[in-house]
């Protein structure tokens, strides 16, 4: 399709052609273009492009303005200042009045810019992300939480407490109760920390908004030990997603029992058996395949070291099965938890970031 520039150019140059002495025709010829093509794009021209009409007719059933009025002054009276509009117009059939739709209660309060919170209620509040968290090390960063394992008693639940180091992946702690208590959760959190030598102010400890998580009884031990809180954002389990990972990996073992448990020691024996597994024999593929009790210890980067000169002696003994380099076994340095998002525009304005 031609522009209207191109195509006002064109015409501009026929003209000038034709003011020459020369034939319509043969000037279309010469500049591959039809004759008619021409005389349509001519009388477009003298006719404006938009043929629509000016005048806009109102329909006859709209409301007038002081209808408009007496609508926004029942909506924003003291008897229903404080509903919406689903619940005004009922009240108002109830009372014998009809004033208009409920549709055109919304529409005028949308065009007065006062559909917004009605009620006497507190508004909602928005929520922000965490802190971004980066851990570079052990002991830097755990994420914890409490999971339900099901009893022999129906709507009754032992409670298992779970402590994972973001690092390393390793359970660091965890125990099993039959209640959901801050005092228990701080006495797990305080054999956690002396068990691992802990320095003060070197821990972030994340969790979520359970009950358990904001008592008094474990804020006063996190402000003892030194070690910082951190929680996500209220119904968002995105925000702490090491400690949900884990709890779907150890539900979904072929070995988690098919029955609820007997009794709290048959709980303890199974979750004492996963964590055993998990930490020394499960090679996690967050860290490049080695046991997270591996790399808690640090002994990753020299297993890690070993496989990348077993893959690079194969390909020196067989180049031609490798098109590209070897399989990466380069240690993770750092994991981040709840990393800040790069907005689009600021992504193509940067260099890519490396992923961990």
């Amino acid at each position: 399709m031609t522009s209207p520039e191109r195509r006002k150019m064109i015409l501009g140059l026929l003209d000038q052609a034709q003011a020459a002495g020369a034939r319509l025709r043969l000037a279309c010829q010469t500049i591959d273009l039809c004759e008619r093509t021409v005389q349509r794009w001519r009388n477009d021209a003298r006719v404006p492009m938009d043929r629509r009409t000016v005048t806009h007719n109102s329909p006859p059933h709209r409301l007038s303005m002081e209808e408009r009025s007496a609508v926004l002054a029942i909506a924003n009276s003291a008897e229903f200042g404080h509903l919406p509009p689903s619940q005004i117009v009922p009240r108002l059939a109830d009372q014998n009045i009809y004033i208009a739709s409920e549709s055109t209660f919304y529409r005028l309060l949308r065009q007065a810019n006062q559909l917004a919170h009605r009620r006497s209620e507190r508004p909602s509040v928005e929520r922000h992300q965490p802190k971004p968290i980066c851990a570079t090390a052990p002991n830097q960063c755990y994420s914890w939480d409490i999971t339900y394992l099901p009893t022999a008693v129906r709507g009754q639940y032992f409670y298992l407490y779970l402590h994972t180091d973001i690092f390393s992946r390793k359970i660091v702690g965890w125990a099993v109760h039959e209640i959901e208590c801050n005092k228990l959760a701080s006495a797990l959190l305080h054999a956690i920390y002396q068990r691992e030598g802990i320095a003060p102010a070197t821990l972030t400890l994340h969790s979520d908004n359970g009950a358990a998580m904001k008592g008094a009884t474990l804020l006063s031990t996190l402000q003892t030990l030194g070690v910082m809180p951190s929680r996500s954002r209220p119904a968002c389990s995105d925000d702490n997603p090491f400690i949900e990972a884990l709890f779907r990996t150890l539900k979904y073992r072929p070995d988690l029992p098919v029955k609820p448990f007997a009794d709290i020691t048959q709980a303890k024996a199974w979750v004492e058996q996963l964590v055993h597994w998990y930490n020394l024999q499960h090679r996690h593929s967050a860290i490049r395949f080695v046991t997270p009790d591996q790399r808690h210890a640090g002994l990753d980067k020299t297993i890690l070291q070993r496989r990348h000169a077993l893959y690079q002696t194969a390909k020196q003994n067989h180049p031609q099965r490798w098109a590209r380099s070897t399989r990466n076994w380069q240690p993770i340095t750092s994991v981040h938890l709840n990393p800040t998002k790069i907005k689009p525009s600021e992504a193509t304005n940067s260099t890519p970031a490396a992923i961990h």
